[in-house]
């Protein structure tokens, strides 16, 4: 081998290694190319505006508020009344308009009973079954409320009773003749007719029906006081045995004495003790009102006994 060949081979090897690191290098410093890009998409299209709201239904109108009734005036309270002085009897007829018939009427009660005709009155039937009650002192007079109720039947007519009540003396006289005190049982029939009947007392044993109703007595005048489950009275028990009745017409014998009331008086008298007599007297030492004129009113006396 020549001297030069000698030279070149070592140069040739160099240069082959040389330029097999820079083709490696090069190689490695290549990137793969990028994947294309995918083409971008359209933008969204922008969302419809809102729709507009649609206008408020403007509210339906209220109901106007039925017009309310004008409250009717308070009526106003009725006068006063007693037994005695500027308001007492001779003057119950001016206290107010309603009560003119007090002065005018012609058919007022009570009526001294004088000159009664005998008659067989129409059947006339008591009906009263034992009950519990109350006692009321009013400022006039004490009234019994009677819960069992009960009625009387005259001319086939039937008179349910409200309640009783009582007047010392009593308001009642027949020819002449007084009596120390009455009952008077109010009862209405179905159409607001009255019927009163009148118990006259005179002094004599004591009455158990009355002192049953005596313990009663309210202790503050415009008070009730109501007997206990256990204790009754029976009005049957306290009306006369013998029952003739004078019957005639007549009115409340309180204001606003409405007339067109009628009236049965027992011919007998029930007995009742002088204590009894004091006791009511303490309360109300004189509630009748005076006797009225009759006009010449029929009065009627029943013949025959009344069942």
């Amino acid at each position: 081998m020549s001297r030069a060949n000698r030279l070149s081979t070592p140069l040739l090897l160099a240069l082959a290694a040389f330029a097999l690191s820079a083709g490696m290098a090069s190689a490695a410093d290549v990137k793969p190319a990028a994947a294309p890009a995918q083409a971008a998409m359209p933008p969204a299209p922008p969302p419809p505006p809102p729709a507009a709201a649609a206008p408020a239904a403007e509210p339906a109108p209220k109901k106007a508020a039925p017009a309310k009734r004008a409250a009717k005036p308070k009526a106003a309270p009725m006068p006063h009344w007693s037994y005695h002085g500027a308001d007492g009897p001779d003057n119950w007829g001016k206290l107010h308009p309603s009560y003119g018939l007090c002065d005018s009427g012609k058919q007022q009660s009570p009526i001294d009973i004088r000159g009664s005709i005998g008659v067989d009155l129409p059947e006339l039937r008591f009906n009263y079954a034992p009950s519990r009650f109350s006692v009321a002192n009013n400022g006039h007079t004490l009234e019994v409320a009677y819960p069992a109720g009960g009625s009387l039947t005259f001319a086939s007519k039937t008179y349910r009773l409200v309640q009783f009540q009582f007047h010392r003396p009593a308001e009642e006289k027949v020819e002449g003749k007084s009596f120390e005190m009455a009952a008077h049982l109010v009862h209405r029939d179905a159409q607001g007719a009255l019927a009163v009947v009148a118990v006259l007392m005179t002094v004599g044993a004591e009455n158990p029906f009355i002192q049953a109703l005596w313990n009663h007595i309210p202790l503050v005048a415009g008070q009730a006081m109501a007997s206990a489950a256990d204790v009754t009275i029976d009005l049957n028990r306290f009306l006369p045995r013998e029952r003739q009745l004078y019957n005639y017409m007549g009115s409340l014998t309180t204001p606003p004495c409405s007339e067109g009331v009628q009236w049965f008086v027992f011919q007998e008298p029930v007995e009742v003790s002088p204590e009894q007599l004091r006791t009511f007297a303490r309360l109300f030492p004189n509630n009748a009102r005076p006797i009225q004129p009759t006009h010449g009113r029929l009065i009627k006396e029943s013949r025959g006994r009344v069942r």
